[in-house]
């Protein structure tokens, strides 16, 4: 009887994280990240005190949402080295994670401002890097991609996109999409006449996303 109470009580702490989990992507995409742990805690239909159990402050809640949002991205990054045409690849992967960025704007913290050093977002982060350092060499190799891009105007782009739908989600909010566009062409080999100045380094960008992260 006790091992089945056992089982019981640990499937229904899983279905209470569960739930915890799909509330948080639910309000925190509406609202960021900074929205009220009771708001979550009500949208999952728990206590607050069952949210604490299951995740004992707001950092470990939001680690594991974005930890989600991180794999999502590492899939889409994947995904993009499918598509035979590597411009076509390269350029549905930078408009599918804006438009994530877009659309919740937990995703708009996660991927520019929030946990960089966080070690379970470490595997999904190097697949994502991973797979999209290796869809811009393949561009490039097939001269659909000027020879200067790297990952890191990749992240910039995403800066880029984070401040235009700060300003602009609730009174433009389509004006994102013209930002990527103007990004996108920039890419491009045919433009590559005009030099581009150097790309900030790893720890420029490190430091960058530290600065820019939300205060909570």
């Amino acid at each position: 009887m006790g091992s089945e109470q056992g089982r019981r009580l640990r499937r229904d702490a899983e279905a209470n994280r569960q739930r915890i989990m799909a509330a948080a992507r639910t309000v925190f995409a509406e609202r960021g990240l900074g929205a009220p742990l009771e708001d979550v805690a009500r949208q999952a239909e728990v206590n607050i005190a069952t949210l604490y159990r299951r995740f004992p402050d707001r950092e470990a809640l939001i680690e594991a949402v974005l930890t989600d949002r991180m794999t999502d991205l590492a899939r889409l990054a994947e995904e993009a080295m499918l598509n035979p045409d590597p411009w076509e690849g390269f350029k549905g992967f930078v408009e599918r994670i804006c438009a994530m960025q877009a659309a919740d704007r937990a995703v708009t913290e996660a991927f520019t401002a929030c946990f960089p050093d966080s070690p379970a977002m470490e595997e999904p982060r190097s697949r994502a890097i991973e797979a999209l350092d290796a869809l811009i060499r393949r561009a490039q190799q097939q001269h659909r991609l000027r020879p200067e891009i790297t990952s890191s105007d990749v992240i910039l782009f995403l800066m880029a996109n984070t401040g235009v739908l700060s300003s602009t989600r609730h009174v433009a909010p389509g004006a994102w999409q013209r930002l990527v566009a103007l990004l996108l062409d920039s890419c491009r080999p045919e433009v590559s006449a005009s030099p581009l100045p150097p790309v900030p380094g790893p720890e420029e960008l490190h430091d960058a996303m530290l600065a820019a992260r939300p205060r909570r």
